[in-house]
C-alpha cells in the first residue's frame, strides 16, 4: 500500500466543545462497530454513524462485495496527542516522524481503528477511506494491483454532508505530479505486480499510484456519465481469470487510444465528482448500545491494542495494574494469552486461554486459539473440551473461516465423521474462498470419502489461487496423484487377485489422502524440546507438505536436523523485521538466522520435529 497506515479522524463533521466536562469512558456498538472512547455520548454516536454510512456506500457501490470483516472493527477515539502516543505504534515516537492523527491496523484476528479526535485537516478521514477500501476487496485475488489502489485513492476523499456522499474528489498531489512527470505506458500498469519495481521503488511508486488514481478516475467519472460499467466489465473478466492486459482491452478498446484519452483528462481544468444520496441508508442510531466502561475495562482495551501495535512492555505493564484492580475480567488473560503465544511460549498461552474461558470470555479468538494450542500435543481420541471450544467459536463469529477448518481437521481422524469434516471444510472454503490451503484440505477429505472427481474439481480451483511456484507445484502434485490412484484402482478392478489384496489397495489409497508416503512419522510434538539459533541450510520440500532443513550453530560442527510434515500450518514468526512478501518455507528460509524450536521425534535419523521458526534478521 501506498502509505503508512494513518487514519485521520472525523473531526470535521464533528464540532463541538473538546473542553467539556470530563465523561465517563463508554463502549457504544453499532450493528457492525465498536467504539470505546471518553469523549461523551454524543460524539461517540456521530463517530459511529460516519463508519455505520462509509459501510452502507461500499454495500450499496459494490453489493456483491462482502463489507463485513471476520474480525469486528473496535475503534478507540482518544481526545489529544498525548493520548493517541500512548497507544500508537512505538515506531511512530521518535523524534523527526510524522505527528500522525490516526492509526489503522488490519490483522486476521483484530481490527483496530485509533482516532484522535483534536485533529484537523481538509479530509480528516482520508486513510480511513483507503484503508477501509482495500479491506473491502481483501479476498480479490484477482484484482490487479493498479486497480486496488487506484480505487482505494479514488474513494479516500469522500465526504459526508448531511445526507449527502460526494464521491470522487481530485487528488491535486496526484494531478500536479502526474503534470510534471511522464506516464507509465497503460500495458506496464495494467501488468504490474508485487515484484514489480513501480510498486516498491519510491521514484516509480508515486508514478504508479498517482496513474492508477488517475486511471481509476477517469474511467470510474465517465462510465457514471455515459451511463456504461467499463470498469465493472474489467473486473468480470479479471476475476475469470483473464489476463490484465488482455481484459483491459476488451474492456476499455484500444489502448494507445484509451492513453492519450488519459493524458487529456490529466492536463484539463476541471475534473467532476458525482453524489451518492445516503437518505435511504438502512442505520437505526436506536440500535446503538451504550455502555459505561470501569477503568479497568477503559484499560483492557487499551493495553490489548498495545499488545497487537507491537508494544508488549507497555501492554505488560497496565495488564498487571488491570488485574489487580479486576482479577474476574476475561480481556486481560486474553492479552496475556496473545503475547505468551507471541512469545513461543504455548503452554502459558494456551492456560491464560483455558482461564479466560472459565471467566466466560466473549471473545471467539480464545476459544479458536485455545483448540488450536490443546491440538497440537494432541493424539487418540479427540478431547471433548477442544472440540466445545471450536464449536463455541463457531457460535462466537459464524464467519471466521478458520475455526470449520480446525473443526474439520478435528473430525478427519474419525472415519465415522468424515461427512461432517467435509461438510465443515467446505464452510470454510465458503467464508474464505481465496484461501488456497483450505481448499486443499477439502480436497484431501472428498479423497478420503472415495469421491476423486470432486477432489481434483477443488484442487483445480486452488491452483488457480495458487501465489507462489511452490504451491502450484503442491496443486499439480495432487493432481498428478489422483490420476495415479484412478489409474491404480483401474488396473486392481480388472486383475483377478484374491479379494484381500484389493482391498488392501483401498484401504491405502483412502487412509492416506495423497500418494507419497511421509518421510518421518506424522505424530504429536510430544516429546523433550530444545531451541537452537543458527543459519538454516538444506532447506527441503516434498509433496505433500514435509519440510526438511538443518540449523548450523556458530562453534558447532554438526548441524542440527529437523522436520515438519506439515509446514502449510508451521509456525513461523520474524523478531525485528516484516518480511516483504508472504514467506514460503521451501525457497525463503535457506541462509537465513533463526532461533528454532523442535520436539525430539521417535524417529531417532533426525534430531526432532518443528514446533516453531523465529526469524531474525
Amino acid at each position: 500500500m501506498r502509505k503508512p497506515l494513518l487514519l485521520l479522524c472525523f473531526l470535521a463533521a464533528m464540532s463541538g466543545d473538546l473542553r467539556a466536562a470530563e465523561q465517563p469512558p463508554i463502549e457504544v456498538t453499532s450493528p457492525h462497530f465498536t467504539l470505546v472512547t471518553e469523549a461523551g455520548e454524543k460524539q461517540a454516536r456521530h463517530i459511529l454513524d460516519n463508519f455505520e454510512r462509509m459501510r452502507w456506500m461500499f454495500q450499496t457501490l459494490f453489493p456483491k462485495a462482502n463489507v463485513d470483516p471476520a474480525a469486528p472493527i473496535v475503534v478507540i477515539a482518544v481526545k489529544n496527542r498525548k493520548g493517541f502516543q500512548a497507544l500508537e505504534p512505538a515506531d511512530y515516537l521518535a523524534k523527526g516522524q510524522l505527528d500522525l492523527a490516526g492509526y489503522f491496523l488490519a490483522t486476521e484476528q483484530k481490527n483496530y481503528v485509533l482516532l484522535r479526535l483534536d485533529a484537523d485537516s481538509e479530509h480528516p478521514y482520508a486513510t480511513v477511506y483507503h484503508e477501509y477500501t482495500h479491506l473491502q476487496f481483501r479476498n480479490a485475488d484477482w484484482m490487479p494491483l493498479w486497480l486496488n489502489e487506484g480505487i482505494a485513492e479514488f474513494f479516500q476523499n469522500t465526504e459526508f454532508k448531511d445526507k449527502q456522499v460526494m464521491l470522487g474528489e481530485p487528488s491535486a498531489d496526484d494531478i500536479l505530479y502526474l503534470r510534471q512527470n511522464s506516464l507509465i505506458a497503460l500495458p506496464t500498469l495494467f501488468a504490474v505486480d508485487h515484484n514489480s519495481p513501480y510498486y516498491h521503488e519510491e521514484n516509480k511508486g508515486s508514478v504508479f499510484y498517482a496513474e492508477s488514481w488517475a486511471m481509476t478516475h477517469f474511467l470510474q467519472i465517465a462510465d457514471r456519465q455515459n451511463n456504461t460499467n467499463r470498469v465493472g466489465d474489467y473486473m468480470t473478466r479479471m476475476s475469470k481469470g483473464e489476463d490484465s492486459v488482455i481484459a483491459a482491452r476488451e474492456a476499455f478498446g484500444d489502448l494507445k487510444s484509451l492513453q492519450n484519452q488519459l493524458m487529456a483528462y490529466i492536463h484539463q481544468e476541471r475534473y467532476n465528482q458525482f453524489l451518492l444520496n445516503s437518505a435511504a441508508a438502512a442505520i437505526d442510531p436506536a440500535s446503538y448500545r451504550v455502555r459505561i466502561l470501569s477503568q479497568p475495562e477503559l484499560d483492557a482495551y487499551r493495553a490489548d491494542l498495545l499488545a497487537y501495535v507491537g508494544r508488549p512492555a507497555d501492554a505488560r505493564a497496565l495488564l498487571k495494574t488491570v488485574m489487580a484492580a479486576d482479577p474476574k475480567l476475561p480481556g486481560p488473560l486474553e492479552t496475556m494469552g496473545y503475547l505468551a503465544f507471541q512469545d513461543n511460549d504455548r503452554e502459558s498461552a494456551r492456560k491464560f486461554y483455558q482461564q479466560a474461558i472459565q471467566l466466560n470470555s466473549k471473545n471467539y479468538l480464545v476459544y479458536f486459539d485455545f483448540a488450536a494450542l490443546a491440538m497440537e500435543g494432541q493424539s487418540g481420541s479427540p478431547d471433548p473440551q477442544v472440540e466445545s471450544s471450536l464449536r463455541t467459536a463457531i457460535q462466537l463469529n459464524p464467519a471466521f473461516a478458520p475455526s470449520y477448518d480446525r473443526l474439520a481437521s478435528l473430525y478427519a481422524t474419525n472415519r465415522e465423521k468424515l461427512d461432517e469434516a467435509q461438510a465443515l471444510e467446505l464452510k470454510a472454503v465458503e467464508f474464505d474462498r481465496s484461501n488456497f490451503y483450505f481448499r486443499l484440505n477439502a480436497s484431501n477429505l472428498f479423497v478420503m470419502r472415495d469421491k476423486l472427481d470432486q477432489a481434483e474439481h477443488v484442487l483445480e480451483a486452488a491452483k488457480k489461487l495458487a501465489k507462489t511456484p511452490a504451491q502450484t507445484a503442491i496443486a499439480e502434485g495432487r493432481i498428478q496423484q489422483i490420476a495415479a490412484m484412478r489409474k491404480a484402482r483401474a488396473a486392481a478392478a480388472s486383475a483377478p487377485p484374491p479379494t484381500a489384496v484389493v482391498a488392501s489397495t483401498f484401504v491405502h489409497l483412502n487412509a492416506v489422502p495423497v500418494a507419497a508416503q511421509p518421510k518421518h512419522p506424522v505424530e504429536a510434538a510430544t516429546g523433550p524440546r530444545h531451541t537452537v539459533l543458527g543459519a538454516i541450510h538444506n532447506v527441503k520440500c516434498d509433496v505433500p507438505s514435509y519440510l526438511e532443513l538443518e540449523i548450523q550453530i556458530a562453534g558447532k560442527p554438526k548441524p542440527v536436523a529437523v522436520y515438519s510434515s506439515d509446514y502449510f500450518h508451521l509456525d513461523l514468526s520474524a523478531l525485528g523485521f516484516e518480511p516483504k512478501a508472504e514467506m514460503n518455507p521451501c525457497h525463503d528460509l535457506d541462509g537465513m538466522k533463526a532461533r528454532v524450536m523442535y520436539a525430539e521425534s521417535s524417529d531417532k535419523t533426525i534430531d526432532g520435529q518443528i514446533v516453531a521458526i523465529e526469524l531474525h534478521k
